[in-house]
């Protein structure tokens, strides 16, 4: 079953005002609050880290040289990340998605998820991909709330697919 995307105001938070939350281009300079953002709700999430498993958060800006990586900041504080990632002609991946704790259900991911795929469709691709663990239940309720389909599941992995077709609805 395709879902297709509208983005359009309702896929903007509405807590914050949009000048409020900055989203831009990551920077060099934000490698370490970035990653330890991202290690912060990966380790409340599992109770630990195992170091191995991130070695892309060693060298954001090299990592992610081929894809988009952005970072929402409020009040000159990084509080959101999220990347896309090309997989094919058609299709973009969106990974690292990750909100401090204390401004969760606030309407920053919302902004961010759907700042990562305006410019996936405004980069031409077809269709937004992403995957989360299946025992996330308040990420995957956050993707279908956005729109995302649940495509399949594999090793204990829900994957989500959105079609950019901005022509519908």
């Amino acid at each position: 079953m395709s879902t297709q995307m509208k983005l359009d105001k309702g896929n903007t938070a509405k807590v914050f005002k949009k000048s409020a939350v900055e989203i831009r281009p990551f920077h060099p300079n934000d490698q370490e609050p970035v990653r330890e953002l991202i290690l912060a709700g990966l380790e409340e999430y599992w109770g630990r880290l195992d170091q191995s498993k991130n070695p892309d958060l060693h060298d954001i800006a090299d990592s992610y040289r081929d894809g988009i990586f952005l970072v929402a900041c409020l009040d000159g504080q990084i509080v959101c990340t999220g990347a896309l990632l090309p997989r094919s002609v058609e299709t973009a991946e969106i990974v690292r998605m990750s909100v401090a704790r204390h401004l969760r259900r606030q309407g920053i991911g919302r902004q961010m998820l759907a700042e990562l795929c305006s410019r996936a469709y405004q980069r031409g691709f077809r269709q937004v991909i992403l995957e989360t663990t299946a025992t996330w239940k308040n990420a995957i309720a956050f993707y279908q709330a956005f729109g995302f389909q649940i495509s399949h599941y594999a090793d204990g992995d829900v994957y989500f697919v959105i079609h950019t077709d901005m022509t519908s609805g």
